[in-house]
């Protein structure tokens, strides 16, 4: 667990969260969970019903982008999820949950110029939820996922999101028929922390994660099952530095744990029992991946030379590129599926 650094007040980081909103990078400076904000989780846990109230209205199986909302724990909360063309309800079917990063929303992860999360759906056809994290606006934008140590007001204020994704997860399977063994979770910065927490405390729905720029900082991690690992980070990514701590935009979040500690953490979960040999070797670019782990699980860690804090091969919300030296999508889509 890493010391979480004095915060400034909440009016003094508004240019750093208007300016995350814009990225969907983990900008979302944290408010020092103070008197307030403990009375406001006190009330939040007195409201909150013993079942989490599901959302009015199924999930469609139409193929299509859908907009809906839960009300989860007394607070109404938004997800999305994109069904592709020529889906057949009846049939098992694969889920993927992406995850956002701190700042964005739901509809930044759905964006396919930045992650290509709906194109992939598309070509191969599985489900793909985009659930939108915890803020202070009604609007759902601003939002952070409580992944440990990290971030902002979802972190402070404690916000459930293991069991908001349990609860989603509990409602597709009133409509679809979800392959147990294909149940997977990806995502940028705060995103992909939030993945790294689901690994930990959900690894009976989850089989395999890709994290892309956001390092394994959850408080307390013990799986009941192995969980496959991709992660993927620049040497330059100058938010969630690669060697730990924090970048000098993100030094009000927390220290973040090294890219080494994170993969070392789950080569140890995974009992995998020999070195990684090199799977790829290009100009830009290597992966490394320890295989037999247990329960058939993997661990593979690629990283690219350049690109600093994006999803390589994405745009980035603020203009420019990742790095062009891999398809982060492309990756994640055989790591997942082989294909």
């Amino acid at each position: 667990m890493h010391p979480l650094p004095r915060r400034p007040r909440f009016r003094s980081l508004l240019p750093q969260l208007l300016a995350a909103s814009l990225a969907g990078l983990t900008l979302a400076a944290s408010v020092h969970a103070g008197p307030l904000l403990d009375r406001l989780r006190e009330r939040r846990q007195a409201q909150a019903p013993s079942q989490p109230e599901a959302a009015a209205t199924p999930p469609p199986t139409s193929p299509g982008t859908h907009s809906l909302t839960m009300n989860w724990q007394g607070e109404t909360r938004h997800w999305m999820m994109h069904v592709p063309p020529g889906f057949q309800p009846g049939r098992p079917t694969a889920v993927v949950y992406f995850f956002h990063g701190g700042g964005g929303n739901m509809q930044h992860g759905a964006d396919d110029r930045l992650y290509g999360q709906i194109s992939a759906s598309d070509r191969l056809g599985h489900l793909v939820v985009f659930p939108n994290g915890h803020g202070r606006l009604k609007s759902g934008k601003l939002a952070t996922w409580n992944a440990g140590n990290c971030c902002g007001a979802a972190r402070d204020e404690q916000i459930d999101d293991v069991g908001f994704v349990r609860a989603i997860h509990a409602e597709l399977g009133k409509r679809f028929q979800v392959d147990p063994k294909k149940v997977f979770a990806a995502g940028m910065s705060n995103g992909a922390m939030m993945s790294y927490r689901l690994a930990c405390e959900a690894s009976d729905l989850f089989s395999a994660i890709t994290a892309v720029a956001g390092t394994d900082n959850t408080r307390s991690c013990q799986p009941t099952r192995p969980v496959s690992v991709l992660h993927i980070h620049a040497r330059d990514d100058e938010r969630v530095l690669f060697n730990g701590g924090a970048g000098k935009a993100s030094e009000q979040v927390t220290d973040f744990t090294s890219v080494a500690d994170s993969v070392a953490r789950w080569v140890r979960h995974d009992a995998c029992p020999t070195p990684p040999r090199t799977v790829l070797s290009q100009p830009g670019v290597s992966c490394v991946e320890h295989e037999a782990c247990q329960g058939d699980s993997r661990v593979r860690l690629c990283v690219t030379d350049g690109g600093g804090h994006s999803w390589p091969g994405g745009q980035k919300a603020r203009g420019g590129r990742g790095s062009d030296a891999l398809s982060a999508t492309d990756e994640m889509t055989r790591f997942f599926f082989g294909k």
